[in-house]
């Protein structure tokens, strides 16, 4: 793991393999381990940077959280390695500050990629399901919201077959500070409309949507497919919203397909 300083906060990530830069930023209430099974496989091939954004895993919280302060993070670690221009896809959240990283530094985007995420802000429902998750948090901590809501990012057949595994990722994340799980809710209802960053991104897009995906719906991660001039997709029959996980064969196939596109 390496680190840096960003406002006198702890920005930690991790480097592997060699090649062309590929950024993965990990979603909500994750950290950069969630990522561990396309790191062994996109590492043969490329220079993989699995961040812990602020406030998740190893990394500080910072002072004001937004989508655009994370993206500032990204650009620091691309800086300190010395990279120009890097292909930057991110999981749910982490999509929303690939997007935020596209609008604000298009000059470092070599490729953009949405793993079960979306372009479009949230509805009126969403923010009031997360403003609920947040007097949950508030109330009862963050161990055991992480605990009750992670399974229905999962399909029940996946949690049938592999309950270890999830039981073994939610205890992974029980340190998360709730203060970052609450700023993080607040971030994502405050984010704007970012279909623009895909109707202007030159380059081809990556979608990876899960077909049984309740965070994100599969109707509305297909509508994004026809903003840009050129989009990838690839959907997950057998997945919810934990594709990286739940098929991660397939997960990677996509990835490396997209990146050979992309990466000439």
């Amino acid at each position: 793991m390496k680190t840096l300083s960003l406002n006198n906060k702890k920005l930690v990530y991790a480097v592997s393999g060699s090649g062309a830069p590929v950024v993965l930023l990990h979603g909500f209430a994750e950290d950069h381990e969630v990522w561990e099974n396309q790191v062994a496989t996109l590492q043969n091939n490329y220079t993989v940077i699995v961040p812990d954004l602020p406030g998740s895993g190893a990394s500080d919280r910072l002072d004001e959280t937004s989508m655009e302060s994370m993206a500032d993070a990204v650009k620091s670690i691309l800086e300190n390695e010395k990279i120009d221009q890097a292909v930057v896809i991110g999981h749910s959240m982490g999509g929303y500050v690939a997007l935020a990283f596209g609008e604000k530094y298009p000059q470092f985007l070599k490729g953009l990629g949405l793993f079960h995420s979306t372009a479009f802000p949230d509805t009126e429902e969403k923010k009031e399901t997360r403003r609920k998750g947040i007097e949950f948090i508030k109330k009862n901590g963050a161990y055991l919201f992480i605990k009750q809501t992670t399974p229905n990012l999962f399909t029940e057949n996946y949690k049938l077959k592999n309950s270890d595994k999830v039981v073994t990722f939610i205890e992974h994340l029980k340190e998360f500070e709730p203060e970052s799980l609450i700023a993080y809710y607040y971030a994502m209802i405050a984010r704007p409309d970012r279909t623009l960053v895909l109707k202007n991104f030159s380059k081809p897009v990556l979608l990876i949507i899960g077909k049984n995906d309740v965070a994100v719906p599969y109707k509305d991660s297909l509508a994004l497919s026809h903003l840009s001039s050129t989009t990838y997709v690839t959907i997950l029959e057998h997945s919810a919203h934990m594709g990286m996980m739940e098929e991660t064969d397939k997960s990677n196939e996509a990835l490396e397909s997209y990146l050979q596109e992309v990466i000439k």
